[in-house]
């Protein structure tokens, strides 16, 4: 049986980019990004000669552990490591508490919403061990190649009074705003993102979206209740689109996705990522 030890993060990081195929370009920044989580949460990676797992709980969810990345080498396959490193995330989740350890994101900080469909080896090795499938989520992709264009929306906004913006030094402030109106783990996504854009109208914020808190990812955004139907959700999408198309992507995947239409509607969005989430009661 392989030998299970703490992992060298930079050696997780060479591993994660020949396993993780359909993520090839990100997955060392997936591992770094694990490596930061907010405050609040424990974490582990446990390796075995060619694999790699990583693994999560958060203090305002004492009860349920997260296997966040789960990563064997190509050359490595076959042998059981896959196997022997959820075990030993397991253990160390019911260390810590758990009693009962989920494939499935752990936000704010997380890689996937759970196991994308596509890697199949890695869903029949969750169900090998006796996880049961709880819950479907997938994400949209948009075509960076698009026009964006916001020039006459942002017109027809300062007409109304509301004007746009990139936060810069008033993260925070934007932050605040986030946590009044959804929760605190949007807010942590919004201030450690590599964007964020705001709507504002006499002083008060309407609306936000954020990108890059999720390495390259679109999200989250939201436009507070009394501000709906002003279209500032669209002028936000778009402006961020345009930030990661100016760093370099030619595509976006928008995580975790609620409202299919809007984004459809708004950039031509089209479904693609499905993902399974999965849990097992610890004994």
């Amino acid at each position: 049986m392989p030998f299970v030890k703490a992992a060298d993060l930079a050696e997780a990081a060479r591993i994660a980019e020949a396993a993780l195929t359909l993520d090839t370009g990100e997955a060392a920044a997936l591992v770094g990004h694990l490596s930061r989580p907010p405050e609040g949460r424990r974490w582990t990676a446990l390796a075995v000669d060619g694999g790699v797992v990583m693994a999560s709980m958060s203090d305002k969810d004492p009860g349920v552990g997260h296997l966040d990345l789960l990563a064997v080498h190509p050359d490595a396959r076959g042998e059981g490591r896959g196997r022997t490193l959820v075990r030993a995330a397991e253990e160390w989740l019911g260390e810590q508490g758990a009693r009962q350890a989920r494939f499935a994101g752990n936000p704010p900080c997380y890689a996937w919403p759970g196991i994308d469909v596509r890697y199949t080896a890695a869903a029949c090795l969750a169900e090998s061990l006796g996880y049961e499938r709880y819950h479907v989520a997938w994400n949209m992709t948009a075509d960076l190649s698009a026009d964006l264009p916001v020039a006459e929306e942002l017109a027809r906004l300062e007409k109304a009074g509301v004007t746009v913006h990139a936060a810069g030094a008033d993260r925070e402030r934007v932050a605040a705003f986030i946590q009044e109106h959804w929760n605190e783990r949007w807010a942590w996504e919004a201030v450690t993102g590599a964007g964020l854009h705001y709507a504002e109208r006499d002083g008060e914020i309407l609306g936000f979206a954020a990108w890059g808190a999720r390495p390259a990812w679109f999200g989250p955004m939201g436009t507070a209740p009394d501000a709906r139907g002003l279209g500032l959700g669209r002028v936000l999408l778009r402006r961020c689109l345009a930030e990661q198309r100016a760093a370099g992507q030619d595509s976006a995947q928008i995580g975790w996705v609620g409202p299919l239409r809007f984004y459809s509607r708004a950039v031509g969005a089209r479904a693609e990522r499905v993902f399974w989430l999965y849990r097992r009661d610890l004994a």
